[in-house]
């Protein structure tokens, strides 16, 4: 499998914990908070994995991390920065240090797999179109599509598409870089090269990452350490060995994939005789 083959650089964070979430609480409304009081800690190189089920708040510790929204209560800081407290300039400057991978990739469709990758290069920098050239094929290169840099999204299968999404994610050489369910929708092998690149890349370049993700066979295989979330708090983590060993309910139930357990399979609600009895006149 093609992957970038240059020997590990120094990382661009210059803390030794990249990311740092302390007592942090959010709520897009007052009756339903979704985060309530998660402390997280992502050291520097590291990477790092974050699950639960659906709704759990685990894309919205993604948003916080990136400035898209402010934390109630707490902070949260990304290289020594209070991300709460940066003006917008300060705040663009640091999300230029940041690549994302969106879920199913997020790429442009009326753009070739060149200028897609082309885009932030040419947004956030000011460098002659030559460079720009040979840092796009670089990236490609990185991630075995050199050779499919004139085509458009609708002609790659979903693996290339993650894997070109992959290659824009680190365009500009991003101190952290954060995928939001890069896994879904891919069939068995190109799980696999995906997951396998994420961690090359994170190495190779002295990168830290941060997975959200339901994988968690594929996650186990790659992962430095696991964050389990549930209705808006941490309730379990570790190394993949620990979680593999774990007697937890709700750990259990999550890598076993079992029905019944701390995660209920029904929302709350009023017992459904009552829900009947309400319409009963």
């Amino acid at each position: 499998m093609p992957v970038v083959e240059t020997a590990a650089v120094s990382p661009t964070c210059p803390t030794e914990i990249a990311v740092r979430l302390t007592g942090v609480t959010f709520g897009y409304d007052r009756a339903r908070p979704v985060l309530r009081g998660i402390d997280m800690t992502v050291p520097r190189g590291r990477l790092v994995a974050i699950m639960g089920g659906s709704g759990c708040g685990k894309t919205t510790i993604l948003r916080l991390i990136g400035g898209q929204l402010r934390a109630q209560t707490g902070t949260v800081c990304v290289a020594g920065e209070d991300v709460g407290a940066l003006d917008r300039e300060a705040l663009f400057a640091l999300r230029r240090r940041i690549g994302m991978l969106f879920q199913f990739g997020a790429l442009f469709t009326d753009m070739s797999v060149f200028e897609n990758i082309a885009f932030p290069l040419r947004e956030h920098t000011e460098l002659q179109e030559e460079l720009i050239r040979d840092l796009v094929l670089m990236k490609l290169n990185a991630v075995g599509l050199r050779g499919a840099a004139q085509l458009y999204p609708s002609e790659l299968s979903g693996g290339m598409s993650r894997r070109v999404a992959l290659a824009r994610a680190i365009a500009l050489d991003p101190m952290l870089v954060m995928y939001d369910e890069p896994f879904a929708g891919l069939d068995p092998i190109s799980l696999g090269i995906v997951g396998q690149l994420v961690r090359r890349l994170n190495d190779a370049l002295g990168i830290t990452s941060i997975v959200v993700t339901h994988d968690i066979y594929e996650s186990l295989k790659i992962v430095d350490y696991i964050y389990f979330v549930s209705e808006g708090r941490i309730i379990a983590q570790g190394t993949p060995d620990e979680v593999r060993a774990s007697h937890d309910p709700f750990v259990r139930q999550f890598v076993d994939g079992q029905p019944d357990g701390p995660v209920p399979f029904h929302y709350p609600a009023k017992a459904i005789g009552r829900e009947f009895a309400s319409h009963v006149r």
